[in-house]
């Protein structure tokens, strides 16, 4: 099928290089089991298709953020699901039917959870985040609790030489120390990678998983898993002073020839980026003049290409981590705001 048939833009989520991610992963933490965090509908990703290969590629644990997440993955999966938002009043009968493991962060959770029978107890401790978990005096108060996983959460894992990591490693480690027979989880995607001492046992992989670095920025090691490309709707000539699109978005300062490519920030390609952002297309990167809702405006300098010919918006040329920070955000926002809008197509085996 010729690239001028598709009218829309295409998210291709490639399977094999999820996997090829989870390998690295592996790699970096040296033993310690590889969870997979797959909230937000895998980053957007599809956490049914993305969590049946991960199960197959022997993933036996998975953190989701909203019970109803945990649910909806119960039905794809058989494996343990944990959820960060921890046991909201009333749910107790939904988290026994699902068998979800709520993450415990206040001490009225671990009393709901008791009062519930809710069974081995995951419980969140705050080591400096300072955004949910319980506190080293909370935790002194349940010892005698049967505790099979405590989970605390990095703040600067990004940053290698950041000293909020080791000062956050010391009163996890402490704590640690009140439940000896529980397991231990304090790292995410990028903690994976700071060495043997954070790794504990278990690591929760999430952006990494997808292809985003564990320092925010490109990474070698790394796969893109999610290709978003768009076809080129048309090709125009500007001179000098020609102003492009809406308001003051950009000016022409020669002539050159531009594409017209048929995606925009309703596909989820961030507005803020144009200026900034490169998408790859004629075997080059081209730079990105102007975002709108259904269009984007690339200079093509001297690109031979045609109508209909694919541009990789984001991808294994134009990655992840270049938009996040062409765009000021993180390569999680990224992810997640890439539109159902742009047809899917799942590669790899098992999806």
């Amino acid at each position: 099928m010729r690239s001028a048939l598709i009218d829309r833009a295409t998210l291709t989520i490639d399977l094999d290089a999820l996997a090829h991610n989870l390998g690295e992963i592996r790699n970096a933490a040296a033993g310690a089991e590889v969870a997979a965090v797959v909230k937000a509908d895998a980053y957007g990703l599809g956490a049914g298709p993305v969590s049946r290969r991960l199960t197959a590629e022997g993933v036996r644990s998975f953190f989701v953020a909203r019970l109803s997440e945990g649910e909806a993955l119960r039905e794809e999966i058989d494996a343990d699901v944990y959820v960060f938002d921890g046991l909201l009043a009333g749910t107790e009968a939904r988290f026994k039917a699902a068998r979800l493991t709520p993450v415990l962060h206040r001490v009225d959770q671990v009393r709901a959870a008791q009062a519930a029978d809710l069974g081995p107890l995951a419980l969140q401790v705050d080591t400096g985040m300072n955004r949910q978990g319980l506190t080293e005096r909370d935790l002194r108060d349940f010892v005698d609790l049967d505790v099979a996983l405590l989970v605390s959460h990095l703040g600067s894992a990004t940053d290698p030489v950041e000293p909020r990591n080791t000062e956050q490693l010391a009163r996890f480690r402490e704590v640690r120390g009140l439940f000896p027979r529980a397991r231990a989880s304090l790292v995410a995607s990028a903690g994976a990678f700071l060495g043997a001492d954070y790794r504990f046992d278990l690591i929760r992989a999430g952006i990494s998983l997808f292809g985003g670095g564990p320092e925010e920025r490109t990474d070698l090691r790394l796969r893109a898993v999610a290709t978003l490309s768009a076809p080129i709707l048309d090709i125009r000539n500007l001179d000098a002073g020609d102003r492009l699109g809406y308001g003051d978005m950009f000016t022409a300062d020669r002539a050159m020839r531009i594409a017209v490519v048929g995606a925009g920030y309703a596909d989820g390609f961030i507005r803020a980026a144009a200026g900034r952002a490169y998408v790859w297309c004629a075997g080059a990167p081209h730079r990105v003049l102007a975002v709108n809702m259904d269009l984007m405006c690339i200079d093509l300098g001297e690109a031979v290409v045609r109508f209909g010919d694919p541009v990789e918006l984001l991808g294994p040329h134009a990655t992840l981590d270049d938009l996040a920070a062409a765009s000021n955000t993180v390569a999680h926002e990224v992810l997640t705001r890439l539109s159902v809008r742009a047809a899917r197509v799942y590669a790899g085996g098992v999806g």
